[in-house]
Parts: structure tokens; C-alpha cells; sequence
């Protein structure tokens, strides 16, 4: 445990370590911030009375009330538009949308007035707008319920984006993202919502926008972010029984990206595999090599790979596997590389 400076500066005893789902450390991240700013709203579609259709939310409306958790009818861009509303009049809203799939009939709202009312009102009008996205593959779910909508958030200007891959950066970059004055699409990898890990309850001690090395190595470095960081250390740990010590870094924030970290990296192992989930065509893949070449140009030893989703929509059910990008995929990048 660690001794904690807390957010009016005074030092507090040592942070707890518990043992959480991701599922749990939201739910947890969540009571601390209602608990701590009266004006924070969660709602959303089954999140009162059920808890959400991953029960993420389970037990807030008891503890909070039905007027700071609540359940709202089926419909998407009215969440959406309820949130703007709810922050142009003061209050903090984290809105969920249940699975990635259905933010498509949102997308008017969140582009058009959460990503611009700030700069269209020339900060008159902040949106302090957290909206939860269970997101990406991995569970064989039905069309629509497994996407990867990440370039789309980051390519949008005045949203931030995080996707976290594991229960104490769920807890922490959820306290991050609700307490920041921006809005933020907080994308929770479905895939990874029942690993148990032990987790600090701290605060933040990091900016937003900065990465993590999750497993450090020499030869190379694999970029990720939500579930495929944990199919990339399983990869990296395959590798090393061969002698190949792969570097596996966490991008965590996909908006700001953190280009100093990425590259500082990179430039160690002067090989980059990128791995995610959507499709490879314009996909955030693609941003992140062209950060890393940009920067790392001199020191890079090979051509920027990339492993990814196919250019397809993204299958349901039985052929997610086909879909995703696997172990063998990541490893054959990986000897591409080495080749040069």
C-alpha cells in the first residue's frame, strides 16, 4: 500500500488493495464519485432498478436514490441529449449506452453538440459528460452488440478517449475521466469485465493521456489498448520462451494519445507491432504508426506493423474468433519484423 496525497492536498493513510472485477471497479469508481460531487448523475438503459445488463451499476440506485440513478426509455441520441442538457444547466452526467453497437443512433448527439457545445459557446457551456461504452468483441454476442468504435471518438474534435484493460486502471481512469470538465468516451472492454485482479482504490497520479509499460522487453514493442493488451502479453509471453523479449505498452488514452511515451518506447526496441480490434482501413492503428514514425523515424529498425480486425462488419456470434486478432497473428507481425 501506498500513502496517498488526496485531491485538497492533504495526506492521507495508505490506499486499500482489494481484489475486483473490472466489473467491480467501476461499480466502486462510481459510489466514490457520487459519494464525493452531489451534481453526479449515472443513467441509462436497466441501470437503476437491474444494475445494468452487466451489473456494473448494480446497487447505486439503492445507495444514491432513483434521482441520481435511474433508468431511461430506449433510446439512444435521447440519452445523449439528456446529457447535454443535465450539463448545460450544472450537473455532471455519466450516461451509459449499453452495449458500443448502439452509440450509431447517438452519433448526431455526441458529434454535433457533446464534442462542440463547449467551443461553440466559447466555454460558456463546458460538457462534463463520462459516457460509459461496454465495448469491443470477445463475448460472441449478436450484431450490434460487439463493435470497435474508437477512431470514430478520437477523430472527433473536443472528445477525449479511454479504454481501459484492467480492473485498477478501470478504477482510476474512470475517477479521471468523470472528474475532468471535458467530455470523455469511456469504452470498458466487455471481454474483461470478469477478470480478477488485485486493485490500489488511490487516486490518480498521472495525467491524462499518458500510457503505461505493462511488460517491459528489447526487441520489440506491441501498442494496444482495452482487451487486446492482455492478448498481447500472452503473446510476448510465448515469445520469450524463445528468447524474444517483447515491450507490451498500454495506450490507455486513445485521445490525447501519449506520442512522448509511444515513442520514447519504440525508440528503445526500434520495432512496433499495433494491435487492435477494428478494422484495419483508417483504423487508430494507423495514427498511432504514423506518431511512431514521425518520431521515431531514425531509430526504427523495421516498417511499423499492424494486426487488426478485418475490413468487414464486425461478425457476430461464432465467427468473432475468426475475426479478432489472435495470438498467432500477433507473432507472425513480431517475426516480420525481426526479419529486417
Amino acid at each position: 500500500m501506498t500513502e496517498l496525497i488526496d485531491r485538497t492536498g492533504t495526506e492521507t493513510q495508505e490506499a486499500p488493495v482489494v481484489e475486483l472485477s473490472m466489473q467491480q471497479a467501476v461499480n466502486r469508481a462510481l459510489r466514490v464519485l457520487l459519494a464525493e460531487d452531489p451534481d453526479v448523475l449515472v443513467f441509462g438503459e436497466d441501470v437503476g432498478t437491474l444494475g445494468g445488463v452487466f451489473r456494473v451499476t448494480d446497487g447505486l440506485q439503492k445507495e444514491f436514490g432513483d434521482r441520481r440513478v435511474f433508468d431511461t426509455p430506449l433510446a439512444e441520441s435521447a440519452i445523449m441529449g439528456m446529457a447535454v442538457g443535465l450539463a448545460m444547466n450544472g450537473w455532471r452526467p455519466v450516461p451509459e449506452l449499453q452495449f458500443d453497437g448502439f452509440a450509431y443512433p447517438a452519433i448526431d448527439q455526441i458529434v454535433n453538440q457533446v464534442a462542440r457545445m463547449n467551443y461553440r459557446t466559447r466555454g460558456a457551456a463546458p460538457m462534463p459528460i463520462t459516457l460509459r461504452l461496454p465495448s469491443f468483441g470477445g463475448i460472441q454476442a449478436p450484431e450490434h452488440h460487439g463493435e470497435s468504435l474508437e477512431a470514430i471518438f478520437a477523430h472527433t474534435p473536443g472528445l477525449k478517449v479511454v479504454a481501459p484493460s484492467d480492473p485498477g486502471d478501470a478504477y482510476t481512469l474512470l475517477l479521471q475521466a468523470v472528474r475532468s470538465d471535458d467530455p470523455v468516451v469511456y469504452m470498458e472492454p466487455k471481454a474483461r469485465y470478469w477478470e480478477r485482479r488485485p486493485v490500489q482504490l488511490r487516486e490518480p497520479d498521472e495525467p491524462i493521456g499518458t500510457s503505461r509499460i505493462v511488460r517491459p522487453g528489447r526487441h520489440a514493442t506491441l501498442v494496444a489498448w482495452g482487451a487486446m493488451v492482455h492478448r498481447c502479453v500472452q503473446a510476448a509471453e510465448l515469445a520469450a520462451e524463445d528468447g524474444v523479449e517483447l515491450e507490451v505498452l498500454d495506450l490507455r488514452w486513445l485521445k490525447p494519445i501519449d506520442a512522448e511515451g509511444l515513442a520514447a518506447s519504440v525508440a528503445r526496441t526500434r520495432r512496433a507491432v499495433v494491435v487492435h480490434e477494428a478494422p484495419l482501413t483508417a483504423g487508430l492503428g494507423a495514427e498511432v504508426s504514423a506518431l511512431v514514425t514521425e518520431n521515431c523515424f531514425r531509430d526504427l529498425a523495421a516498417p511499423v506493423q499492424r494486426v487488426t480486425g478485418f475490413d468487414v462488419p464486425y461478425p457476430a456470434g461464432p465467427l468473432e474468433p475468426q475475426y479478432l486478432p489472435t495470438i498467432d497473428r500477433i507473432l507472425l507481425a513480431v517475426q516480420r519484423t525481426l526479419e529486417f
